[in-house]
């Protein structure tokens, strides 16, 4: 944790002073508190178990389904991509930062895979139960990047390059080799088949992003189990080193047709993991994201829906968990998906707080919201540690410039839907 020096600035003046207070030294928008930092890790834990199922899946859909017409089986995991291993995890890792955990699919996702809420039964009868992993909150996530385009980054423009299109029509023609009838609907609506492969490459993109981030939420469990993360503060620096050893990590998409390979997106781009995965996904996700449909009917005559894609706020950062608690909403999913993997003591917290066994899903949307204003402050510092200056320089005018960047990031947390003012209380349940 890094600590604040001697050299003053006169107190904040921002709506959220306490908060900007927090950050400058060396906190997190969320209050160091044994009961939040016990909350956010439980998250953390039963976030990376369902996590694991979903990068390798959209990797599967992004490298192998491809445009299959009829993609019915696409939440079917292959034996290979629950073999496949991790490439932050396990002794075998591209770089072994994280030191715990196997680089294939983890023991727990196994578990629930086979015997699910109910019984042992066939994978489809799981599936058609609905007894499984809730991959639609996945592709929610990567439908959210993909519409909120345009958000920093290299990946997101060479979309629309003739290099791009290229591959594309390559990979579409040798996919579809020996089916007239597809190859005939190409010719006659290229931009419909360019575009699904564009929404391909994202799930690549957000693959790639996933498989950091579950070893990072894995081992943080881990160290905290083991009394070795104390503090919010120590949990998100935690964050903070992950985002930038891993910062430079390839992002890219790859194809496999008929044992050849084509590359959508090359490695050679040079797209990383930092400025084309993990700030997109926290600008389209955390804040942005879109209305959730079937809670409320908004009227965009009346301005009740923003006139333009920046100001969406409808990300879990803004989102009343409970209408979201409602069946079908993506964040309700990813819910459902964690309560089967929360550590003993996080049951037993809910057990105590709770009002009753289905008020359990509710709780689990706050503390998952206080973990991601965790995440949120984490990337808010790396970006202030990348673009300005130390927390203890001695400088009034860099501390001053610090300040601002501060308080210009705080400033989106000023709309009323923000709860950035609710976690400041343990009452917020």
């Amino acid at each position: 944790m890094t600590i604040a020096t001697s050299t003053k600035l006169p107190p904040s003046t921002h709506e959220f002073a306490h908060v900007i207070h927090r950050l400058e030294a060396g906190g997190a928008m969320l209050p160091d508190t044994p009961e939040n930092l016990m909350q956010i890790i439980g998250l953390y834990k039963a976030y990376a178990v369902p996590m694991d199922f979903y990068w390798r899946d959209l990797l599967y859909i992004a490298e192998r389904v491809f445009l299959n017409p009829l993609p019915a089986f696409k939440y079917f995991l292959p034996q290979e991509y629950l073999d496949l291993h991790n490439h932050y995890a396990g002794e075998d890792a591209d770089l072994r930062i994280w030191q715990k955990g196997a680089a294939t699919a983890h023991p727990e996702l196994l578990a629930f895979m086979e015997k699910g809420e109910t019984i042992k039964m066939p994978k489809l009868l799981h599936h058609l139960w609905h007894d499984r992993i809730n991959m639609e909150f996945a592709e929610a996530c990567m439908q959210a990047m993909l519409w909120h385009r345009g958000m920093g980054g290299k990946f997101d423009p060479y979309l629309d390059t003739p290099e791009y299109i290229a591959a594309c029509d390559r990979a579409i023609k040798a996919y579809f080799q020996g089916n007239p009838a597809m190859l005939g609907m190409y010719k006659l609506f290229p931009q419909m088949f360019i575009e699904q492969v564009r929404q391909l490459s994202y799930y690549s993109n957000l693959g790639l992003f996933w498989e950091v981030m579950a070893p990072v939420f894995f081992e943080m469990s881990d160290l905290y189990d083991e009394g070795k993360i104390t503090s919010v503060p120590e949990a998100m620096n935690f964050l903070v080193n992950g985002i930038f050893a891993v910062a430079g990590r390839p992002i890219y998409h790859h194809v496999y047709i008929r044992g050849e390979v084509y590359e959508i997106i090359p490695k050679s781009c040079g797209f990383t993991w930092l400025y084309e995965a993990a700030l997109p996904y926290v600008e389209a996700v955390f804040y942005r994201t879109a209305p959730f449909r079937g809670t409320k009917s908004y009227n965009a005559q009346a301005k009740q829906v923003p006139a333009e894609q920046k100001d969406f706020h409808y990300g879990i950062l803004y989102a009343d968990v409970f209408p979201v608690g409602t069946a079908g909403i993506p964040p309700t999913l990813l819910m459902q998906d964690m309560l089967h993997f929360l550590p003993p003591y996080l049951v037993e917290y809910y057990k105590n707080y709770c009002r009753g066994e289905q008020d359990m899903l509710i709780q689990l949307g706050v503390s998952f919201q206080r973990s991601m204003y965790c995440v949120t402050s984490a990337v808010i510092q790396a970006l202030r540690t990348a673009l300005l200056y130390p927390l203890d320089d001695t400088n009034p005018k860099h501390l001053q410039a610090n300040r601002a960047f501060f308080e210009g990031q705080i400033d989106r947390f000023k709309r009323p839907e923000a709860r950035l003012r609710d976690i400041q209380s343990q009452d917020y349940r």
